[in-house]
This record gives C-alpha cells, structure tokens and sequence, in this order.
C-alpha cells in the first residue's frame, strides 16, 4: 500500500513540475515598479501619454475558451477603487495585446471589446491618482475563462463586468505597479 501512494505521489510531483504557470508579462510595465508618462492618464491635472501598455500572457489552464484583461486601481478614494481600462471576449488563440491600442479598438483582436472605463469612455484611461497621495497600485490582471463570450457590450462597467469574470473564471494572472501623482514624477518621466 505504501508503494502505490508514493508511486502515486511521485507521478503527481512529476506532473506539477511540468505543468506551466499562468503568468502576465509586459514590456511597458514592470512589477512593483512606477508606470512610465506612456501609462499616465491626460487630464483631471495629469500630463500623461495615456497609452495602453504591451501585455502578454502564457500557461493558461486546460479549458481555458477566452480572456479578458483589466486595470483596477483599489487604492482610489472612491470607496469602491476605479477601474483603468477592461477588454473581454478576447479569443483564446490570442496571448498578447499591443501597446497604444486606440478608443475605438484599434488594435484589439477580432471579437475583443473594451468595456466603459470610470472615466466614463471605453479605451484605456492612464493612472491619476489625486496629487499628494501615496502612490497609488495598479492592478494588470488577464483572466482565464471558461467561456468564449461574455454577453456585454462596450458600454459595459468595470462592477458588471468583475461580476461576469468572478462567475466565469479559471485563474488568473497579474501584473502589479504603481504610480503617485506629483509635479518631479511628471517632469521625471
């Protein structure tokens, strides 16, 4: 009996060695480290480039029919965080966004839609966090899930949409960074 458990054990060990993890990557964003201009939001007093970033993902689980991406910001004095950008109904074939994807969608894969941001548009919207504050944490999240559409539509908000990806996931992978707004930041990057 002793045997087959380790036996059983040992396979297992071996499989999860082998199995891939779900990972973001990007090369605009760095992982604890502070968004470029490119990322910052132009407007509300910010001087940014307001442009998406490059993301790219590999080791989905099996099963896996779409993904969608999104930007949250959990530290916004909201009381309910604020949400950057949202892209869902991406296919499952696909495993990068390129950067400076346009408001209208340039850019996006076919069948991939942009959701409403808190900025009250669809497209990216850069960090600009209130001047003063702590940096801020940007939350670069891809999410594996387990089926090819989600039923909304670009006007579709960050709240509605968290709630389709929370019933709808597989896993997840992220990518964290962060951004305080003050006038040496701007004028640094």
């Amino acid at each position: 009996m002793h045997k087959i458990l380790a036996a059983a054990l040992l396979s297992c060990t071996a499989f999860a060695a082998h199995a891939e993890e779900f990972t973001l990557t990007s090369a605009d964003v760095k992982q604890d480290q502070s968004l470029s201009l490119n990322q910052v939001f132009n407007g509300f007093g910010c001087k940014g480039r307001n442009l998406s970033p490059q993301l790219s993902w590999q080791g989905e689980p099996a099963g896996t029919k779409s993904f969608a991406v999104t930007v949250y910001d959990p530290d916004a004095p909201t009381g309910s965080g604020w949400w950057h950008w949202t892209v869902f109904n991406i296919p499952a074939g696909v495993h990068s966004l390129p950067g400076a994807i346009g408001a209208q969608g340039e850019g996006l894969p076919e069948g991939a839609i942009q959701g409403r941001t808190d900025y009250g548009s669809s497209g990216f919207g850069g960090a600009c966090p209130p001047e003063g504050d702590k940096p801020h944490h940007y939350h670069f999240v891809v999410w594996a899930l387990k089926t090819d559409k989600l039923p909304l539509d670009a006007q579709t908000g960050g709240a509605m949409l968290g709630y389709m990806l929370n019933a709808n996931v597989i896993a997840k992978a992220k990518l964290s960074a962060t951004y305080g707004r003050s006038v040496s930041n701007e004028k640094a990057n």
